[in-house]
């Protein structure tokens, strides 16, 4: 699919690997539309870099934990650009808790992380749904996390949350055919980024340790995956892992 003329919405657009998200969709010729929820500033950057690339652009504050919210983000997003191509759900939380520390790993916490990397995506994806069947060239691409695919992260919910939006992707593309393709990126460790940071240390060490590339993830590969994501007519309901090797997760 050719990107020029076409828009999308990138959750978390304010964040590192969501503001490479952005700007490689717009050098492919999207429009990009970001979300954020407290980060204004980051959101403006990424907004402004957009624009730089000659592109339109749009930063729309969203918590999207609350339906209302994303219902009004839509009616906001479309109002401005008059149709939605594309949704990348890459917006998520977490929160560095061991595994082994089953008492620090509260209800409220289990459900902050699951409303907003799970729920959300479904909700976000519902939503848009009759815009991305519009063209009958729609995509979503999420984006989860190697902790989906084994247990290591920042914590039990962190990796089921991205588990579940591993298979959400796979429900999805079912149910969106032939219309949307919906794929998924699955980073690694990405350094230096906000997200990173909240990760413990073991964890950190073991990803360091075990690409065998002897270099994590970046942002920009994963920035480029979700172009190709976007680009291609026949692919859907796949997952690719991008780490830097990590024999965990070659399969």
């Amino acid at each position: 699919m050719d990107l020029n003329g076409k828009t999308a919405l990138v959750t978390g657009g304010s964040g590192d690997i969501g503001s490479a998200i952005a700007n490689a969709l717009a050098l492919a010729g999207a429009d990009v539309a970001i979300s954020y929820v407290g980060h204004k500033k980051g959101a403006a950057a990424t907004a402004d870099a957009v624009r730089a690339a000659g592109k339109r652009s749009l930063a729309v504050q969203l918590d999207q934990q609350d339906p209302v919210a994303i219902d009004a983000a839509v009616d906001t997003v479309v109002g401005e650009f008059g149709r939605v191509d594309i949704l990348v759900n890459n917006a998520a939380w977490n929160i560095g808790i061991p595994f082994s520390d089953l008492a620090a790993l509260t209800a409220d916490i289990w459900d902050r992380v699951l409303d907003t990397n799970l729920r959300g995506p479904y909700l976000l994806a519902r939503a848009f749904a009759p815009h991305l069947r519009a063209h009958k060239a729609g995509r979503i691409v999420n984006i989860a996390s190697v902790g989906g695919l084994y247990p290591g992260s920042s914590s039990i919910a962190y990796s089921a949350s991205k588990a579940g939006l591993i298979h959400l992707t796979r429900c999805l593309a079912v149910a969106l055919a032939p219309d949307v393709t919906v794929n998924c990126v699955a980073p690694g460790l990405v350094e230096g980024t906000r997200m990173a940071q909240r990760l413990p240390e073991e964890i950190v060490r073991m990803a360091r340790s075990q690409a065998v590339l002897e270099r994590v993830a970046s942002a920009r590969d994963i920035a480029a995956q979700v172009v190709t994501f976007c680009r291609a007519d026949s692919i859907t309901g796949q997952v690719l892992v991008i780490d830097g090797g990590v024999p965990g997760a070659m399969h």
